[in-house]
Formats: C-alpha cells, structure tokens, sequence
C-alpha cells in the first residue's frame, strides 16, 4: 500500500508568485496533492538505475531502427525521416531532457516502462521546483528526494557544446553561441516551462532569448527572433510529430537548416523515436528478458489483459484497457484515434488506501535525475494530480 506524508499545502498566491498559476484544475480541485509519497532509500536508487539502465537501451533501439529504415513502424512521419538521421549522426544535436513514465518501484512492485516522454515532457517545474518547495515549506530537509532535476539539466545544457567532455570545460569553450526559446502564446503551463528551462541555459552559461513559437522566423540559413537576430540553437516546446503534420513546410525548412549548419534543433529530431510508442514493440524484441519491459505488440495480446495506446497519444488521450476475454473495461476518447496502435501487457499501478493509484515520473537529463508521482484512476489524464515524494528511512 502507498504510503504517504500529509503536508499544509502552498496558497495559491505564493504558488502564482512562484511563476505557478495552473494550481486548479477545471473542476476546481487542487492540481498539486497536499502529501509526499513516502520513498525507501533504496526505491529511490533503485529508479535511479533503471532508467539510466532503460535509456541506454533506447539508444540501441534508435539505432536499430534507423540502420533497419523502420520508421513507418514507428508511425514517424516521412517527412521528417531526414531530420531523424542528420540530428543522429552528429553528436551536436544532443538531447536535453526527458521523462520516463514507470509502474511500480513503491510497495513492493517491480519497476516497469510504461512510456518515454522525450521531445515535450511536462511536470518539470513542478518536479524540479514545486516538490522541493512544498518540502521547505513544510520544514522537511532538502535532502529527502531524489530531485536534482535543475542542476542536472543546467549542467546538459553544458553538454552542448563539452558534448561528453567534463561539463565544467563549458567556459573555455564556449564562443557566444544564443540559444531562443519559444512555446505557443496563451499557454502558461508551457511558457513556464520553457521559461524555467531558458533560466537553466542561462545559468549553465549561454546568451539567452524567449520568442512565442509564431514570432519565429526561419529560411534556409538560420532561426530568428522577430527583430532579425540569429541564433544558433532553437529549443521549441512544440511536437515534432505536430510539425510534420499540421506544419510541412517547416518540417522542410529546419531540414534544410540542419543540412547547412545553421542551426542546432532541441530538443533534436531523433527524439521522435522516443516519443513514439512503437519503440516500446521494438525494445521487447531487442531484450526480451529485460526486467523493466511489459510485453508488447503491434497486434492484440492473447489470453492476457492489456493497454492499447496510440503511438503519439498524449495525457491518457485514446486509450483502451481490455480484458483477456476482449471486454474493453476503460476506454478514453481523444485527437489521436488516426494514429497508428500499439498493445501493452497491463500492469497493476500501486495504489493508497483509498484506491488512488499512482505512477512513478523520472525525469532524464544525461542521467536519471528526479523522482515525482501522478495520481489518479485506470488512466492518468489531464486531471490527475502531481505529487511529490519524501524519502524516508
């Protein structure tokens, strides 16, 4: 059973003071749970390895893939197939930052993956900030989570130019280089974000910028703000999947400035790979005795119950759960349902005792780096709640 530590919540004047104002939810009840789900020591570890473990066999999987043109599988649109293998081939396309999502890890249960949320991850602000406030506030040591969430991507921003070098050569190497940052208007979650994400670049070193996404300009020779500077690296909190599809000339045009050299993409195009949920079919064929991984498939699984979910499926949009014998127990509605479909074993979230059910983010940055929860029923959407952990002896 979770157990878990009651806290004397953060009001939502201080929390909008942070920079913090999507605190309720549209049916009025608290986005961030007033407790901290109690972690062990070794829990705590024991995700640390199993997503450092877990990202290195992607790797292995994106190279598979592209070495076996087995993007169409992956439902990786055509468009972007180019942009896939360039941001590949050269180590300068490095990827900042990810969130795994897990089964189990608390209560007993075994770590399992249940996705990779690698080009637009949310939940980091309040991962990397809002957790650990609400641990201060509540007069708890600093050290009880696993949660160095913001020095870890500061220090990857670093890596962009130390690439796998020691990130602390960053100053001797770096030549001026800006990074522009953009999200869509009228979104405050994700000019958050990316706002917190734009402080971490700076404090890792680089000139910085903010532009909303529709500000930007671009032709073949580089990305600019809407006053005409130029900047060598543009990080968009944007799908890449949504650019090919609902954006194709663009998807064209960063092709053809990662072709001349004009700019650096984060995070980069290989990252898609990630995304998909087809790598998940892909990685229980390259290791099929893995701990980590649920049984997967591009086709129902038999005798068994299991998730369908769609390959670039978002917030628990257009997912099923069915039953061994066929029935369909929970099914969600949502944009996603022309997407292509994968089939994974189900797993049994841990759950309090009033039946919540909760689920294990890690966020990844060069190395697993910090520790949150989601809670809520069969499927965690857009109304489940964050949580934050403690770890205790």
């Amino acid at each position: 059973m979770v157990t878990f530590e009651t806290l004397e919540p953060i009001d939502d004047a201080t929390l909008e003071e942070l920079g913090f104002d999507w605190h309720t939810d549209s049916d009025g009840t608290k986005y961030v749970a007033n407790q901290l789900v109690e972690v062990l020591p070794e829990e705590a570890e024991a995700y640390y390895e199993a997503v450092n473990e877990i990202y290195d066999m992607y790797v292995e999987a994106a190279e598979f893939i592209i070495e076996n043109d087995l993007f169409f599988e992956l439902g990786i649109p055509f468009n972007l197939v180019d942009a896939i293998k360039k941001s590949w081939e050269n180590d300068v396309h490095w990827h900042i930052y990810g969130r795994f999502d897990l089964a189990g890890g608390i209560d007993g249960k075994p770590i399992k993956l249940l996705e990779f949320n690698a080009d637009t991850p949310t939940a980091l602000f309040e991962t990397a900030l809002l957790q650990w406030a609400l641990l201060k506030h509540n007069e708890f040591d600093d050290e009880q989570q696993f949660n160095n969430v913001y020095e870890a991507i500061t220090e990857n921003f670093k890596r962009l130019v130390t690439l796998f070098d020691d990130p602390e050569q960053f100053e001797e190497l770096y030549d001026g280089w800006k990074i522009l940052f953009s999200s869509v208007s009228e979104n405050s979650e994700e000019e958050t974000t990316v706002r917190l994400l734009q402080q971490m670049a700076t404090d890792a070193g680089f000139n910085t910028a903010f532009e909303y996404i529709e500000d930007v300009e671009f032709d073949e020779n580089g990305v600019y703000d809407k006053e005409g500077n130029k900047y060598e690296y543009w990080f968009k909190l944007y799908p890449w999947e949504d650019i090919a599809t609902d954006e194709p000339e663009l998807a064209t045009l960063l092709t053809k400035i990662m072709d001349n050299q004009e700019a650096i993409l984060l995070n980069p195009a290989y990252t898609l790979l990630f995304q998909s949920k087809g790598m998940l079919k892909v990685l229980c064929d390259l290791f099929p005795e893995s701990p980590y991984l649920l049984q997967t498939s591009d086709k129902p699984l038999e005798g068994k119950k299991y998730v369908e979910k769609t390959m670039f499926g978002r917030e628990g949009a257009n997912v099923k759960i069915v039953e061994a014998n066929g029935t369909v127990v929970e099914h969600t509605t949502g944009p996603y349902d022309n997407h292509k479909k994968i089939y994974q074993e189900y797993v049994e979230l841990p759950k309090d005792v009033k039946g919540n059910k909760y689920q294990a983010g890690v966020f990844f940055a060069y190395e697993a780096c910090g520790l949150s929860f989601r809670k809520g029923g069969e499927v965690m959407d857009n109304m489940s709640k964050f949580v934050g952990h403690l770890i205790v002896e």
